[in-house]
């Protein structure tokens, strides 16, 4: 346990937080700095030989990356929840989620795969094949992804992983590791702004974002409903004699992971639903272009037939134009004929 805010019985935490406390109240995380100062240079290095190189890249992305993606990781990391997350329980559970879903949600929309394959061609070509590996797909499997984004922080609060993390700076910064990377893989999968190994179809991402957004909401109403302390020693180690009692406080944590999880979840899930709506329309366009073009075709080719046959000169007959989900990919394997197994091909 923290040595500052153990001593003797008495408190030593930070004082009773207050919305001017909210703002004011930070701490430093040497570690968690480094891996973002470091995060940022290389990013902004990108787009810097990207641009040198006279290619396009979207300021847009920066922001996303620079600014959305690594600012709210120093919010989760150094703020007021990095600040009161030994102390109060809700608190922690806000920094979760904003390491879990919100920090990787905006990391994932800056498109840092697409920067390193233009910004370094090499070994970018070894990324893109690797992405396109048996091993890639296999992790990257939807259903895998979401379940060790679910599982994750079921781990972290119901096992003594969470107590842990007060005492020892190594197994923090481990636990921001396992909260970002399952988040990034799981945004990366959904969103699809960067290669990935399988683009899968949106109706079955849209299946994905629902688990998820159900996991979250599990996950706070078993913290909720929990009828033992979670980090019991702990707590009333800290003794901390200002604010919600243990239990209220266990209660605003589940609470906030609930609320929070679904305040990201569900906007997202709408974003896939009205995606999912976009490429079908882009599909029915294809489609259509495509049919036109048949038409036309049928049509000059009647016309010839007719003026050839004007001519005196004899054609053969135009084939019977197809329907044209036949000739559709996605349908055509339906409606190839099958021979019934009473007669025989020959007769």
């Amino acid at each position: 346990m923290p040595a500052h805010l153990i001593s003797a019985g008495a408190y030593h935490g930070p004082p009773e937080l207050t919305v001017d406390r909210a703002f004011t109240q930070w701490v430093l995380d040497p570690w968690a700095l480094a891996v973002i100062i470091l995060a940022a240079v290389a990013y902004a290095a990108g787009v810097r030989q990207v641009r040198r190189r006279g290619q396009h890249w979207a300021t847009g992305r920066t922001i996303a990356f620079c600014g959305l993606g690594l600012g709210f990781a120093v919010i989760a990391t150094m703020s007021f929840t990095a600040a009161y997350q030994p102390v109060l329980f809700y608190a922690r559970a806000a920094q979760t989620v904003l390491m879990l879903l919100v920090v990787p949600l905006f990391l994932v929309m800056g498109r840092p795969i697409s920067l390193f394959i233009a910004a370094l061609p090499g070994p970018g070509a070894r990324v893109e094949r690797a992405l396109h590996s048996r091993a890639a797909k296999l992790a990257t499997f939807p259903a895998i992804t979401t379940m060790v984004l679910v599982v994750t922080p079921f781990l972290v609060y119901f096992t003594p992983w969470y107590a842990a993390g007060f005492g020892s700076a190594l197994v923090r910064e481990l636990t921001f590791a396992a909260f970002l990377v399952p988040g990034f893989v799981f945004f990366w999968n959904l969103l699809r702004v960067d290669p990935v190994p399988t683009a899968y179809p949106y109706v079955l991402l849209l299946w994905i974002s629902a688990a998820e957004i159900i996991g979250d909401a599990v996950l706070g109403l078993a913290i909720i409903a929990d009828p033992s302390l979670i980090a019991n020693a702990y707590y009333h180690a800290v003794a901390r004699p200002w604010g919600p009692s243990l239990f209220t406080d266990q209660v605003l944590g589940g609470g906030t992971i609930w609320v929070l999880g679904d305040m990201v979840g569900l906007p997202f899930l709408v974003a896939q639903l009205v995606q999912m709506i976009r490429e079908d329309e882009d599909d029915a366009k294809k489609i259509d272009a495509e049919l036109d073009a048949a038409e036309a075709e049928a049509e000059a080719s009647a016309k010839a037939a007719v003026a050839s046959d004007e001519s005196g000169v004899t054609t053969a007959a135009a084939a019977p134009a197809r329907p044209w989900w036949e000739a559709d990919p996605r349908f055509a394997g339906r409606f190839e004929s099958v021979t019934p197994p009473d007669q025989d091909p020959g007769q």
